[in-house]
């Protein structure tokens, strides 16, 4: 059963909408534009946004049927948007923070740009999000190195993020403009009382001349969800 929160698509859309219209120059506080900024007014505002969870195409289609209520309620999370966009601009991370409000150049050799992987971890036996672990992602058996140090690998959960975990690679040199490559990436989870899981799977890239510092809910590769059983119940079937 996939369980999908709504409330993620719109927040990530309107902070790209948002910072977008900022970059184009109708920016008169002077907000800053990093990548840093941006993740930390998405994370603001989902922290504080009411979730809608949708298990169908059925539950996207009452959402669409809310009309008014829908309205008000994109409202509050725009709000919120600028809300955060203040809050983090008058607390901006000092090691990651670059100041300058501006992208990185656009690279001199082509890049595979790899997308955001979200995936999430349950127990197998009662259902319940596993905290108090390490996921890691991994290729050709090594640690994948993150897009920047906000970013960890391994990925420690904890209770408050309901089993969610996050990596988001770092680009790797591609040979010519618009080569298209599969990479294969697994993840491991080693927990206490459960069996070790590896899951492996493939994400497709395609080389281009530029950096993608900044989320895009385009961009982002959905796991199905995971599954860590005790020694001696779980199926294998799956995690190969």
């Amino acid at each position: 059963m996939e369980i999908h929160n709504t409330t993620e698509d719109i927040v990530f859309a309107e902070v790209e909408a948002i910072f977008t219209s900022l970059e184009k120059g109708d920016n008169p506080d002077k907000f800053c534009l990093c990548p840093q900024c941006r993740l930390d007014t998405a994370c603001y505002a989902l922290n504080r946004a009411e979730p809608r969870y949708i298990v169908s195409n059925r539950g996207v289609a009452r959402i669409e049927q809310e009309g008014h209520a829908r309205q008000q309620k994109d409202a509050d999370i725009i709000s919120l948007i600028w809300e955060g966009i203040k809050k983090v601009n008058h607390n901006q991370r000092p090691y990651a923070h670059n100041g300058n409000g501006n992208n990185a150049g656009d690279p001199k050799t082509p890049l595979f740009n790899f997308p955001t992987i979200v995936g999430r971890l349950f127990n197998g036996t009662n259902f319940e999000p596993l905290s108090n672990v390490n996921v890691e992602l991994l290729r050709d058996g090594k640690q994948v190195a993150m897009k920047d140090k906000n970013w960890q690998n391994p990925y420690h959960l904890v209770s408050n993020t309901q089993g969610t975990f996050t990596f988001w690679p770092a680009p790797v040199e591609a040979e010519s403009d618009g080569e298209r490559q599969s990479f294969e990436f697994s993840v491991r989870i080693e927990a206490p009382g459960f069996e070790t899981l590896q899951h492996f799977f493939r994400v497709p890239v395609i080389g281009e001349f530029q950096n993608r510092p900044s989320y895009s809910m385009e961009r982002t590769f959905k796991l199905p969800d995971l599954y860590a059983f005790p020694p001696g119940e779980g199926d294998d079937e799956g995690d190969l």
